[in-house]
């Protein structure tokens, strides 16, 4: 009887532990994002915080830590506890950042277990009404004539609109002049205005000046075109064969986050975003599901990382 009773003590315990295990998340998750409120990292960032939520019946909570460019609300991230109840939004800002920041004190690959992609932001490639150009191919012409001759708007030293600049400068051989802005409202302004010829700008911002005629909009970023911009071609489709980037937001935890917690918020996240309603939402704010596994997004960030290092080595770039 002794055995008998120690036998069924040893299997209960046994039994108790994967149990214990599922229960996770069992207390309110902590949502840093890094950036202010009402833009695109936010606005997504608390979509996929509030889905969570419902899914999971406790607390996804978001927590904005704007500030160098993504970089404080980052690092905040990377130095919490990797118990799987503190967790953040990775975008492109932060793999760029390595290049620009150099006492920077994270690494994207490094310091973050990286949990699910969510979407890429493609952007589009923007000009005044008044630019005698109606493709890229005839903007790169004319900007071979006119070396130094034309600017372009970014929204900051550093931002995905200067970047993808610099990337078409240097795939495309051609030179035009940085008037970085703080923000995406202002650098559309003087770009409404006729004051910058050209410029990169996220859909979601550009859409409401190209619709009313104010802006054109030459081409999309990324390598696919945009479901909701069908007619407006790729760069790499217009003649810069290769040309891909963009914006792009993803959940990260901080490293040595345990795999089950890796395992059951990719597996979540993914559904969420398969979801028909859900891939609306992601597309109204100028955006395209993008799920994988953790490991293709680790693989996603190292590649991105990489990427934005070799243009700002060839272009110089320094933090502001």
């Amino acid at each position: 009887m002794r055995i008998l009773i120690f036998l069924l003590t040893t299997l209960g315990a046994a039994y108790s532990l994967p149990a214990h295990s599922q229960a996770y998340p069992s207390k309110p998750i902590r949502f840093i994002i890094p950036f202010p409120p009402s833009g695109p990292t936010d606005i997504l960032g608390r979509v996929a915080a509030a889905q969570m939520s419902g899914a999971w019946g406790v607390g996804v909570v978001p927590e904005n830590r704007g500030g160098a460019g993504g970089t404080l609300g980052a690092e905040v991230c990377a130095k919490s506890p990797p118990d799987g109840y503190t967790m953040c939004i990775m975008s492109v800002a932060q793999a760029i950042a390595p290049s620009i920041y150099p006492n920077l004190a994270f690494s994207p690959v490094r310091d973050f277990s990286h949990l699910s992609l969510l979407a890429t932001l493609p952007s589009v490639l923007l000009v005044h009404p008044s630019m005698p150009v109606r493709n890229v191919k005839e903007l790169v012409a004319l900007a071979k004539a006119r070396p130094g001759k034309l600017n372009y708007a970014s929204s900051g030293n550093g931002s995905s609109s200067h970047m993808l600049m610099e990337l078409l400068k240097v795939s495309a051989g051609i030179n035009l002049v940085h008037v970085p802005y703080k923000g995406t409202g202002p650098a559309l302004i003087d770009q409404v205005s006729g004051q910058v010829e050209v410029g990169f700008a996220a859909i979601v911002a550009a859409l409401p000046h190209v619709e009313s005629g104010r802006l054109k909009n030459l081409a999309v970023s990324t390598r696919e075109r945009f479901p909701a911009l069908p007619g407006t071609p790729t760069i790499d489709e217009s003649g810069v064969k290769g040309f891909d980037g963009g914006s792009w937001l993803g959940v990260v935890a901080p490293a040595g986050t345990p795999r089950a917690v890796v395992d059951k918020v990719n597996g979540d996240l993914g559904k969420i975003f398969r979801e028909p309603a859900m891939r609306e939402k992601v597309l109204a704010l100028g955006g395209i599901p993008a799920q994988g596994s953790a490991e293709e997004f680790t693989k996603y960030v190292q590649g991105e990382t990489a990427k934005w290092a070799k243009i700002v080595k060839t272009a110089n770039i320094r933090a502001e």
